[in-house]
């Protein structure tokens, strides 16, 4: 189940698309917008704003202005803001410019500080991230 809402922030109105626990999505996303993912993703995402509930599954790269993740995820992570809630479990590397990590929280891989910087493997286009229909 797929759902795109309009949220109030002042006098600004920003959208954001949830994606249900019954979803289960082979391919690629890219979203302007900000995303709740509660489903199973295999592919890459990359979007503004990324909110993973505690029972999703992602396997692919995410790169986003920010990540909060509360479930699994397989692979690498690419964002500005990080925060790691204590259910998440991550196998993969993680680059930040600030990184926040919840006593509790799973992470199998190396953490890498941007410095303001986009991460090398996306600056060099080795990662891309292309919406491909399913």
């Amino acid at each position: 189940m797929s759902k795109s809402v309009a949220v109030s922030r002042g006098s600004a109105a920003t959208t954001f698309s949830m994606l249900g626990a019954d979803t289960v999505i082979t391919g690629n996303i890219e979203a302007t917008v900000d995303l709740h993912i509660d489903g199973t993703i295999t592919g890459d995402i990359a979007c503004s704003s990324l909110v993973q509930g505690k029972d999703s599954a992602i396997t692919g790269a995410i790169r986003a202005e920010s990540v909060r993740i509360a479930g699994s995820v397989r692979g690498t992570i690419a964002a500005r803001d990080v925060v790691i809630l204590s259910s998440a479990t991550i196998e993969g590397d993680v680059a930040y410019d600030s990184l926040t990590v919840e006593q509790g929280a799973r992470i199998e891989g190396r953490l890498s500080p941007n410095g303001g910087q986009m991460p090398p493997a996306i600056a060099q286009g080795e990662v891309q991230i292309v919406a491909t229909p399913a």
